[in-house]
This record gives C-alpha cells, sequence and structure tokens, in this order.
C-alpha cells in the first residue's frame, strides 16, 4: 500500500469515526436520500422509481434527525436509528409494492421476484424447480428468458408461499426474503453485540457493519424490488457472527443454508472452511456448510439433471438459449465485449484471480471471523469486476462483507476451544 494510499485509508477512518459515528452517519442518509431521489426521477425500472419516491423520505429524516444530533453533540441510539431507517427506506416501500402488485400492477417487481415464484410452483407440481432445455425453448421469444432459474434449488422454498396460497400480498416472496433476512441480521447482532460493552468506537463498526447490510441504497433498493440477494448475504454474516463464540456446527448450517439458495455463497463456504480447518473445527463446520447444499440440489437433480444444468451452469455462462441481461461495465464486461476473444480473456483472468486468493488462503490462512470476512469481501469484488456477465447490484455482497470484517474486529478471538470462564459464550 502506498504512502497516498494508507493517508486516504486513515483520512476516510478518521472521518468515520467523528462524532462517534454521526458525520459519517450524515453522510450516508445524505447521499442516500439523493440517490433515491434521482432514483425516482429518472430510473427506467419502474420498481426502483417506486422505491425512490418512498425511500426519498426515509433517508431525508435519517438525514435531518442525524444533523440535528451532530450539532447537539449527542449521539443516540444509532443503532436503533438505523433499524428504523431499514423500515422506512426497504421494508416500507416492500410492503407498498406487495400490496399494490396484489391489488393488480404488473410494474411492481422485479424479474427475480417472478423467477423464485416461478421456481416454487415448478416445485410442487413437478418435484424440480426448472424448465428443461426443450421447455424453454418452446417457450414464446418473449417469455424464454423468464424460463430460468439461474439459482440454487432452496430459492423455490421463497416461491411456494405463492403455490400453496394464490396472489396475495402475504404470498409475495420479498416478504419472505425479508423475514428471512431480518432473522438473520438481529441474531447476527446479538451474537456480537455482547463483546462490545465498553468504549463508544468500540461498537461503532459494528453499527456502520448493519448499515451495509441494510440501509445502503444498493441493499435497501434490492429488498424492496427484487430481494433473493439480501436472505443469502444476511445468512452468509449470521455464519461469520458465530464463528468468533466457536459455534461452527451452526456457522456451518448458516453458510450452508445460503449456498443451497445461491452460488454466490459458495466462496464464503470455502474461505469459512480454510478457517474451520485452521481452528481445528472443521469437522463441526463441514456437514451443514456441504450436506445442505448437496440435500437441496439432489432430488432436483434426480428429476432432472439436464435441466440443473441448462438453469444453473449454461445460462449464466452464456451458453444458454438467451442470454442474461447481467451486463454492468465492470472490467470483465467490458473486456469480453471490446476485445477479441474477450470472453476468454476474462475468464481467464477470474480464474487466475481465483488461484491467487486461494494460495493466499493456504500460505496465510484466517484465524479470525474478522479476518475471514475480509478475504470473503475482496475476494468477491474481485470475481464481480471480472466476470464476464454480472451485476452492479452485486456489489452489495463485498461491502457488506468488507464493513462487516470491522464489526467482528473486537469480537473474541476464534480459536479452537473457547474459555470456559466466560459465562457470554453460553447464553
Amino acid at each position: 500500500m502506498t504512502s497516498a494510499t494508507l493517508a486516504c485509508v486513515t483520512l476516510l477512518a478518521r472521518f468515520d469515526r467523528a462524532r462517534g459515528g454521526l458525520a459519517g452517519d450524515v453522510a450516508l442518509y445524505g447521499l442516500s436520500a439523493l440517490f433515491a431521489l434521482i432514483t425516482a426521477l429518472n430510473s427506467t425500472l419502474l420498481p426502483h422509481r417506486a422505491w425512490g419516491a418512498i425511500a426519498a423520505w426515509g433517508y431525508l429524516a435519517a438525514f435531518l434527525l442525524t444533523v440535528g444530533q451532530l450539532v447537539l453533540r449527542r449521539p443516540v441510539l444509532r443503532m436503533a436509528t438505523t433499524w428504523t431507517v431499514w423500515g422506512a427506506v426497504a421494508l416500507l416501500p416492500l410492503l407498498v409494492q406487495s400490496v399494490q402488485r396484489a391489488g393488480g400492477r404488473t410494474d411492481r417487481a422485479q424479474e427475480e421476484v417472478l423467477v423464485a415464484e416461478h421456481m416454487g410452483e415448478r416445485l410442487a407440481h413437478t418435484g424440480t424447480p426448472y424448465l428443461g432445455p426443450e421447455a424453454i425453448g418452446a417457450l414464446p421469444p418473449g417469455e424464454q428468458l423468464l424460463g430460468y432459474a439461474p439459482y440454487q434449488p432452496g430459492m423455490a422454498v421463497f416461491g411456494l408461499p405463492r403455490a400453496a396460497f394464490g396472489d396475495a400480498w402475504t404470498t409475495d416472496a420479498r416478504l419472505w426474503f425479508a423475514l428471512v433476512t431480518a432473522a438473520a441480521l438481529v441474531f447476527s447482532v446479538r451474537l456480537i453485540a455482547p463483546e462490545l460493552r465498553g468504549p463508544g468506537l468500540r461498537g461503532a463498526g459494528l453499527v456502520r457493519a448493519v448499515q451495509f447490510a441494510t440501509v445502503l441504497p444498493i441493499c435497501a433498493l434490492t429488498l424492496a424490488t427484487g430481494g433473493d440477494d439480501l436472505p443469502v448475504l444476511a445468512l452468509c454474516l449470521l455464519a461469520l457472527a458465530l464463528c468468533p463464540s466457536g459455534r461452527f456446527a451452526a456457522a456451518g448450517l448458516a453458510v450452508g443454508a445460503a449456498a443451497a439458495l445461491k452460488l454466490f455463497a459458495l466462496p464464503v463456504v470455502a474461505v469459512l472452511a480454510v478457517l474451520a480447518f485452521a481452528t481445528g473445527n472443521l469437522r463441526r463446520f463441514l456437514p451443514g456448510a456441504v450436506g445442505l447444499p448437496v440435500l437441496a440440489l439432489l432430488p432436483a437433480f434426480l428429476v432432472d439433471g439436464d435441466a440443473f444444468l441448462e438453469n444453473v451452469i449454461r445460462f449464466p455462462l452464456g451458453h444458454g438459449i438467451v442470454t442474461s441481461p447481467a451486463q454492468s461495465p465492470f472490467p470483465g464486461y467490458l473486456i469480453a465485449q471490446a476485445v477479441p476473444g474477450g470472453r476468454y480473456l476474462a475468464a481467464g483472468l477470474l480464474v487466475a484471480a481465483a488461484l491467487l486468493i486461494a494460495v493466499l488462503l493456504v500460505r496465510r490462512p484466517p484465524t479470525t471471523a474478522a479476518a475471514a470476512a475480509r478475504f470473503c469481501g475482496w475476494g468477491l469484488l474481485t470475481a464481480i469486476l471480472l466476470m464476464p456477465t454480472t451485476r452492479f447490484g452485486y456489489l452489495l455482497y463485498p461491502l457488506a462483507l468488507l464493513a462487516w470484517s470491522a464489526g467482528l474486529t473486537f469480537s473474541r478471538p476464534t480459536g479452537t476451544t473457547p474459555p470456559s470462564g466466560d459465562p457470554a459464550l453460553y447464553r
């Protein structure tokens, strides 16, 4: 790291801690209000515009409240404020859009919601959440994209309420995404917070970490309009929060559940497996981390293995009947589009980066949950930037994981055997 880069990082860290974190809160809520307003006025996606029209007011109220606290120099319950703002900028827009959609509006959900609900319907009726290539090819050209379900079979669970009880706001998949997300995040905070009693700055990292998983616009917007990435992220964060107290069996179940929903969780599984091995907890970690994804995959693969390969492997790699619309202008996409043989070059760079990270994991394995979170964050950021087909919204994973590492910094070091003299371990 150069001296200029180090100076910038130091300056940002000082700003983030200024006035007990309130200066950073003012910047976060102010910029978020501006982002929501611009989204409401200019987005070409109608669910996004509807989100911005509501969220802008929530962010503005949080901005004014925080400015008042900053002027009075009285930081009050920053964590409670974060949860309240999340309700205003994510959960409220989600509920409004779900009710409007149940009332007949067809422009109040992104395709991810429909895909998850279709997966639940197919699972209930055919035993697999996937359509095979022949069935997708038989669809009208305008419907073939929605015929794909590029998720793990576990994502179908969120579509089962609609399959069982029909169209209603209570069966909207986003509502169930939000419930799982909220439960995982609240449990994570309850695990970490007792370790942070003491000076105010010790808990500042946890507040910022929660903000980056909830009120950050990329997360709030995603949950309100699509939502499928948030339970995956929250379960990964929960797995990391369980590690410092030695709960590796539970951590394996949490990250295994995430991997049963989406392949994006697999790098987190790999990093946590290295952490578990380095601390002597691998045998407790692996059954849940590997067993849950396999149990979710096996029935669908036995019913129609080719359908699984078409949806989860071929389509994301660009070999499906239609092309994925995930085309954010990151380096991997630009290389794939602008350079002869660019798709292979981008894939080669991605593989090279993965090998480098693997070497670093072997030579310098993480021994704390905070270090594991940093490995996950930087690794996923590298992958997202180099993937030939990706989305801007996927950045919520590395941003939240890197912020989460700061929240875990002051928690108990991960060890092979928790100290029995600390009663907090057994609450």
